[in-house]
């Protein structure tokens, strides 16, 4: 047999491209969503720039846009990890989408990598679009940059891992009704635009173990005072991402 005959051979991609082909196919996917965008995007440049340029919520001592930025960072996280993972993910699961390419040479596990990759340069987008808003609206972040990546990285872990669990569990239907209401009561009872002190002091209690909440304060106490690293927070997240990510790869689903 000649030299050639089979180039190419037929046979599976190294894993690393197949890797890269699905994060890139899953993040123009993303992008080319009319309700991803609203979410992931619009939302909380809308929520930046309102809150910070009306005077509606009293957000204490200096510019509201040194309070609100953190808390947008978060929603912005939740939004990309969360809401719109979940959504996509449980359409996903009942059309048939899963299904098919785990009978593909890309494995499982490859393909949550994938998504999480995805997930992951959106918030990059994300984070540079609402940081150009907020300087231009007058922020001065303080703090350390690397605290403020472990933070959106235990976050984004967390709320991907909410999102897989709810995506794998729940009917496509349920899960775009509970991701979207789940969203809403994040961003109205998160620490986003209203300071948890404002509440009771047992819903204060309460809200400050939500991940959202921690998020947002975490990113607050670095970027707003300066703080070196919030531990509370810290240990909050990772519980909520240690747990929502074991409950996803038990559970989850695939038809």
């Amino acid at each position: 047999m000649s030299a050639g005959t089979f180039t190419p051979r037929p046979g599976a991609a190294p894993i690393g491209r197949m890797i890269a082909a699905q994060t890139a196919l899953e993040t123009r996917m993303l992008l080319r969503n009319g309700e991803q965008l609203l979410l992931t995007v619009v939302i909380p440049s809308l929520v930046l720039v309102l809150f910070s340029t009306v005077d509606i919520i009293d957000t204490g001592d200096g510019p509201a846009v040194d309070f609100l930025a953190p808390g947008v960072l978060a929603l912005a996280v939740m939004s990309t990890a969360f809401t719109g993972q979940a959504i996509a993910t449980g359409f996903e699961r009942r059309y048939g989408v899963l299904k098919r390419l785990g009978a593909s040479p890309l494995p499982r596990w490859a393909l949550m990598c994938a998504k999480t990759l995805s997930v992951l340069l959106t918030e990059l987008l994300q984070i540079a679009l609402l940081t150009a808003i907020a300087l231009a609206l007058g922020w001065s972040p303080r703090g350390n940059p690397l605290t403020v990546f472990l933070l959106l990285a235990l976050g984004t872990a967390a709320f991907s891992g909410l999102g897989l669990l709810m995506a794998g569990t729940l009917r496509a239907e349920a899960t775009l009704a509970a991701a979207n209401l789940v969203f809403l009561l994040m961003l109205a009872g998160g620490g986003v635009m209203v300071p948890l002190d404002r509440f009771p002091d047992g819903v204060e209690s309460a809200l400050a173990l939500l991940p959202i909440s921690a998020l947002s304060d975490g990113l607050r106490d670095v970027l707003q005072d300066g703080h070196s690293l919030p531990w509370g927070d810290l240990g909050i997240l990772t519980a909520w991402a240690t747990v929502s990510l074991g409950a996803a790869g038990r559970l989850f689903r695939w038809e």
